[in-house]
């Protein structure tokens, strides 16, 4: 498996600063795409994991294929090859220039989205996280080719320079979560093709989502990693305990209260 670790150019920073995110072409090569879907469609064979997977036999599923092959949540914390990848050194290498500092991980999950599941309407990751000060980087490892066919990720650039809003309700028949955030006026939503073993990482105000897998018979698995700056003070509770990118954990304060919208967002991202 080659680990080598590149730092960004000038010219990626600012892309990065300017936009709100950034693709790197290649980052895994094709036996380690192939890794994590096999890991991950074994462990969707080996049924319910508490706390962590909770998929339905087909009776409960009545017809929604997400029931069926729903996210699985914190994978890192119950599987080697999870954490292995969320603490990859490649992935460490650019979060520090993109952060400025240290960065630690705080989450991982595995989205299937198979044909005919919902997309995820349009959000802000660090509404969910509430990382203060600074804010959450997102890692989306492609590990299928996503496009607008299956479902791939749109983006709006130059959210991240904003606040965080407050979310209006989804449409529910086309996305999965409830939570929508109107893309504000003068940006446009932009579409991040990807193959697989590109690396998508964007900034948490970043509004970002997706749409249904219109597709007869292709996944769009992604595994989806959130990291803090070591600077960070305060987060949710539900993301912690948070790792360095050697695996120690480390204690960070719980963000309590109600949010920036009054509410507290019900359950994690």
């Amino acid at each position: 498996m080659a680990t080598t670790a590149t730092r960004l150019t000038p010219a990626q920073l600012e892309a990065f600063h300017e936009q709100g995110y950034l693709i790197i072409p290649g980052l895994l090569a094709r036996d380690e795409v192939q890794l994590l879907i096999d890991t991950f469609m074994k462990m969707h064979a080996g049924g319910p994991i508490p706390g962590h997977f909770n998929p339905k036999t087909p009776e409960e599923a009545k017809g929604d294929i997400l029931k069926l092959y729903p996210r699985m949540m914190h994978p890192h914390r119950v599987n080697d090859v999870a954490l292995r990848y969320l603490l990859d050194p490649r992935l460490a290498t650019i979060l520090e220039d993109l952060f400025g500092e240290e960065p630690l991980a705080a989450q991982s999950m595995l989205y299937f989205k198979p044909a005919g599941a919902r997309g995820q309407a349009l959000h802000q990751d660090n509404f969910y996280l509430r990382v203060e000060p600074g804010t959450c980087i997102a890692a989306w490892i492609a590990l299928d080719p996503a496009d607008r066919e299956n479902g791939g990720l749109e983006l709006v650039p130059g959210t991240h320079k904003m606040d965080i809003f407050c979310p209006e309700e989804a449409d529910r028949s086309q996305s999965f979560t409830r939570d929508y955030v109107p893309v504000p006026p003068g940006l446009k939503t932009v579409p991040a093709d990807m193959n697989p073993g590109d690396v998508l990482f964007f900034n948490g105000s970043l509004v970002h989502g997706s749409h249904p897998n219109r597709t007869q018979d292709r996944f769009r698995r992604s595994f989806i990693c959130h990291y803090i700056g070591r600077s960070s003070e305060r987060m949710s509770l539900w993301y912690r305990p948070i790792l360095t990118m050697s695996g120690e954990e480390v204690t960070i304060a719980e963000n309590t209260g109600g949010g920036p919208c009054g509410v507290e967002a019900d359950g994690p991202h």
